[in-house]
This record gives structure tokens, sequence and C-alpha cells, in this order.
């Protein structure tokens, strides 16, 4: 009862009040005209939080599922595809196109590492006859953000496709898909977009439309081509879930008040406190160069537990944050920053990560670690640039 409860997961994330409320409404039909009119209001809404011109159409599933729909709808089994492996969820691209029956070539990363582009262009050169490459922008398991940026002017030259999971960048960090050439985008609603889980949103480019027509539907559920013909009526395909429509369009509504660039520079801002804090305690973060703005991955050194350490924060301060995954169970933890967080619940977390570590048998190298990391988000909001 000391403390409320913090939930700097990276996903599923804090939900903003009027969001709550908004999704507390009394249920509207689907097929009726107040849902065309909020689904009219949110496909406008959506387009300028993709960058793209083309729909953006919500599935009724997870992260997961829109990926699946990606995969299956964009390539017929036996073609050949690219796979970026850095973590858990580069994985889930791989394990996906073979349950789909696509040849995969596989870019091996070093977890926590961001691939580069001349590895990239290397499997690209190596393979002219795969149609996509398929990729994270944000590696949610570790915290690295590849360059997305660089590579859609790669596939294009080739006459393949860009596929990127943006499921932990969307709404959290600059991805324009029509300016940087990417073919099919996908998010998921219980990170950056501060719903519950239970919505998937997917993207595709005129090019991506073209290919999705000559690829015979592999899944009756996941028809994006069926799907696209009832968004561009303000419908969906099938029975949605009302309430995180609804909730979705005010979360857009707030985007939109904001400005993308105010919700970005928070982000950023963010994430140099808490990677300067970080830092400043002495511990080591996972990803080094190119990093992910919700989210920071922190190593712990031998001998301390991290499933521990996450017991300690949840019990004494109450918060909670995330382990690693696989290999690095146990051994790291996640901190999300993203969607409705600000600096003091971020301050409050980087406490119980010192506190929570210094009970696991820790030392911290600098009790001022919240200071600098306070003078970092300052810094950084005054100096952010948009750049990605």
């Amino acid at each position: 009862m000391l403390n409320k409860p913090r939930l700097l997961t990276p996903g599923p994330t804090p939900l903003p009040e009027q969001i709550r409320l908004a999704m507390a409404q009394d249920m509207i039909h689907h097929r009726k005209s107040a849902f065309k009119l909020v689904m009219a209001e949110l496909q406008e809404r959506l387009r300028l939080l993709f960058g793209t011109a083309q729909p953006v159409m919500p599935l009724a599933c997870s992260g997961s599922g829109v990926m699946t729909a990606a995969v299956t709808n964009l390539f017929a089994p036996g073609e050949k595809v690219i796979v970026v492996d850095g973590g858990k969820f580069g994985e889930r691209w791989i394990k996906i196109s073979e349950g789909h029956g696509l040849q995969v070539v596989t870019v091996k990363v070093e977890w926590g590492n961001a691939v580069s582009v001349a590895e990239v262009e290397a499997a690209l050169d190596a393979h002219p006859d795969a149609r996509g490459l398929l990729i994270q922008n944000s590696e949610t398991s570790t915290g690295a953000l590849h360059p997305v940026h660089l590579l859609g002017g790669l596939t294009r030259a080739r006459n393949m496709l860009l596929v990127v999971d943006g499921i932990s960048s969307v709404g959290i960090s600059p991805c324009p898909m029509d300016e940087l050439d990417i073919d099919c985008l996908v998010t998921g609603s219980q990170k950056g977009l501060m719903l519950p889980p239970g919505l998937g949103l997917i993207a595709l480019s005129e090019r991506a439309w073209a290919k999705a027509e000559t690829v015979p539907p592999a899944c009756f559920y996941f028809n994006l081509l069926s799907e696209r013909a009832n968004c561009l009526k303000n419908q969906t395909l099938f029975t949605t879930p009302v309430s995180l429509i609804i909730g979705l369009n005010e979360s857009m509504k707030m985007f939109m008040e904001a400005g993308l660039d105010t919700v970005y520079r928070k982000q950023w801002a963010l994430t140099m406190f808490a990677r300067t804090s970080v830092k400043e305690m002495g511990l080591e973060l996972l990803a080094k160069d190119r990093f992910t703005w919700g989210l920071t991955s922190v190593m712990l050194p031998e001998g301390i537990d991290g499933s521990k350490l996450l017991e300690i924060a949840a019990e004494r301060f109450g918060v909670y944050m995330a382990g690693g995954q696989d290999h690095l169970k146990g051994r790291a933890i996640r901190i999300g920053h993203m969607g409705w967080v600000d600096w003091a619940d971020l301050a409050a977390g980087l406490h119980a990560l010192a506190e929570s570590f210094r009970a696991c048998g820790g030392y911290i190298g600098s009790r001022d670690y919240l200071e600098k990391g306070l003078q970092a988000y300052h810094e950084a909001l005054l100096t952010y640039d948009g750049s990605m």
C-alpha cells in the first residue's frame, strides 16, 4: 500500500485515464454508422502515424498475428526471404516464414547488436532471387534498433519487399513507411499506442499490394485483400474488438493533439534518462550503439539473480519490469519507458532497479545516477532534432 504500481515493462504499458474511459463507453455495433464514423476518424490518424497514404488495417490479434498476416499475404510457399535474426523476435520471423513453407536465409546478429547495412547488402547480393527482407525496427528482446531507414533503397532497387516489425517502435520513434520505402509495417496495441493487448495494425505499400494480389490466399482469417476492401468502407472484415478500436481512436487523438514530434522528443529524452542513469550506476547496457527509444536492456554481473531482482522491485517498490529472454533469462533486466510513462515513473523505476540490485548483493557506482540521468533528460528535450 506504500507505493502505487508502476508498469515499466516493454508491453503491456500503462493506460491513460481518458483511454480507459473511452473504452468504458456503451457498446456500439461494428456494422452500424456510429462505428463507421469512428473508423473514418481513426484511418486518417493512423495514416499520419504510419506515414503512409495507404490504409492501415486493425486486426483482432496480437503482434505475432500481424507478423503472420504479413508473411502469408506477401509470399507464396517456396519463395525465398531473408530474415535479420538479432533476438527473440527475429527468430519469430523465421518460425512464421518456415511454417508458411518459405525458404529462409538468415543474417545472424549477436543479441544486443544492430545489423549493419553492409551485412544486409551482402545477403541481398548473395540471394538475388529472394523476394523479401524481414526485419525488426526495434528488437524488443534486446533493445537494439536496426537501421531500417537505410534499407528501403536497397530492397526497392532489387525488386524485393521490405517487411518491418514496428511493434516496439511505432508511436515511439519515427518510422514513416512511405518516406523510408517500407513495404509492410506492423505494430501492436499494447506498447507505444497505450492500449491493452488485442489489436494488431498493418499497412502495405502499393508495391506490396501488387505482390499480395499474386499470392494465393493461405488463410481464411488473415486475408488482407478482403480486409482492405472493408477498411476502405470504414469496416473490418470480421467482428472487431469495438472497445479497443474506440480506445485506439482516443489514443490517436492524443497523439495528434500533442504532435508526433513532441511524442518522439519525449521518448528520446526518456531513453537518454534511462541509459545515462544505468551507466552512472556502473551497470552494462546490452544495446550499445543503435538502441531502441522505448526500452533499455541492462546486463547484470555474475552472481546477481535477475529473477530475484525483479521480485524485490515489485514487492518493495511497486515497480514491474521485465527480464531477459532465452539465454538472457536471469542475466538481463528490460526497463520499458514507452507510451504513457513520464520522467517521474522512470525515476521511480531506476531507483527500484538500483535498490533491488543492492539488495541482491550488487554495488552501485554513483549515488548521483538520478541527477545525472535527469540532466541528460532535460538536455535531450532541448536538443532533439527529429533524426532517426
